[in-house]
């Protein structure tokens, strides 16, 4: 563990400072009312996704749905990758029990490639620290040709068309809807020629867009070994990724999350469950920003599995009537597993934000997740997938799966 630790202190950052202040001077302009914050990727990456066309799709998924709100919102939007170090993933119980023949066996859980190994033996199962290293490894990859991508031109909304809008073909859209995709990608670079004609911003600035990275900061000994004060600047930054979270599991007030967390200046989220205790997601707030500073904390509600509940209503409530700068994200796939035979689990939108949006005196700020793989979940109503069309998929259920290619796209439209 040691040598591990020490590797990961000795290896350059993987975002810089000036990435995080800058972000921090965007949330804060979505605060305000004035930006959209868009957040997504997996539920849990593997170091067996650091592949090229997995991480070409989900930047696309990005890239799409945030020319749909654009388009929609008339408001910029960040663009917030859930990648690049979400390797770690927490469970419920510390160890898993599978039978084995005539024989039960209890291993530990698999707590993301960032901690142990998915195959249920003992080998794979052992916590190896080694795998902090690897996953450091892959996200510097992973960070590394999103970059390329986008210095090389990838992201240039000029060009949209290099997004691969494709799931119009195939989405069950009604025809005016789909006339209204297409029209969007059409028009973009026209209305941006004319914007430069205009001199009104620089050629630069309209043609590329921004990326930021975020995950949960699940394991300490990963995000404190690149944790540094940085010269000329106050406080200390994770340089691990731009935005880290605390989960829903890890946000005790007087545990080592929290008290991480509020020694950093990144801007830092929290996953508040449908079962929040409203004086501890008030106390949460004041905890992460005593100075009640602008851009400071993002708090992703998870109410999506019925509708913005009773507990997260108060809980708003609380924050808003105190004062406190909060970004509400919402977060569309948090419990929305339906189970089926074989043990697998496809998840549904099935969101309402008309609740929240009364609550919090305004629509939410963000929305939260997708997936890269044209894959099993989607939203009922439009462009469905039957159960028995999910077989041959069955190799691929880690751990759980978010929305697929096709989807997230339309989902910004969704009313």
């Amino acid at each position: 563990m040691t040598k591990a630790v020490t590797k990961l202190r000795d290896l350059p950052p993987l975002v810089t400072s000036w990435e995080i202040e800058r972000l921090r001077s965007l949330i804060a302009e979505a605060q305000e009312g004035r930006r959209f914050l868009l957040q997504g990727g997996d539920c849990a990456e593997t170091l067996a996704d650091c592949r090229p066309e997995t991480i070409t799709n989900k930047l696309k998924i990005l890239l799409q749905m945030s020319l749909v709100l654009v388009q929609g919102l008339r408001k910029p939007v960040i663009r917030l990758g859930r990648f690049a170090g979400q390797y770690a993933k927490p469970r419920s119980s510390p160890t898993e029990t599978q039978k084995l023949g005539d024989t039960d066996l209890t291993l530990p859980s698999y707590f993301g490639d960032l901690v142990n190994q998915a195959p249920f033996d003992p080998v794979s199962r052992r916590p190896d620290p080694h795998l902090m290293v690897r996953g450091y490894q892959h996200a510097a990859m992973t960070l590394n040709f999103i970059r390329a991508l986008i210095d090389g031109g990838f992201a240039d909304v000029h060009h949209p068309e290099y997004w691969d809008l494709s799931f119009l073909q195939h989405a069950s859209l009604s025809p005016e809807r789909r006339d209204r995709y297409e029209q969007v990608s059409r028009t973009l670079a026209g209305a941006l020629e004319f914007m430069e004609a205009l001199g009104e911003a620089k050629v630069h600035e309209l043609s590329r867009v921004e990326f930021f990275t975020s995950h949960e900061g699940l394991n300490l000994l990963y995000e404190s070994a690149q944790t540094r004060h940085v010269p000329r600047r106050t406080g200390w930054y994770d340089l691990t990724t731009h935005l880290p979270w605390i989960g829903e599991r890890t946000r005790a007030i007087s545990g080592a999350h929290v008290e991480f967390f509020r020694g950093i200046a990144n801007p830092v989220g929290v996953k508040l469950g449908p079962k929040v205790d409203p004086a501890d997601a008030l106390e949460l707030v004041r905890v992460l920003n005593p100075e009640n500073t602008p851009a400071r904390s993002c708090s992703s509600p998870a109410w999506a599995p019925r509708m913005w509940s009773e507990p997260c209503r108060v809980s708003s409530g609380a924050i808003r009537d105190a004062g406190r700068r909060v970004l509400w994200v919402s977060d569309p796939m948090h419990g929305n597993g339906d189970g089926h035979r074989r043990g697998r689990q496809d998840k549904v939108i099935r969101c309402d934000h008309r609740g929240a949006a009364q609550d919090l005196r305004r629509a939410p700020g963000g929305r939260h997740r997708l997936r890269g793989r044209p894959l099993r979940a989607d939203r009922r109503g439009r462009d469905r997938v039957r159960r028995r069309g999910l077989r041959r998929h069955r190799g691929f259920t880690h751990p759980q799966l978010r929305l697929p290619l096709r989807p997230p796209a339309q989902l910004p439209a969704i009313p």
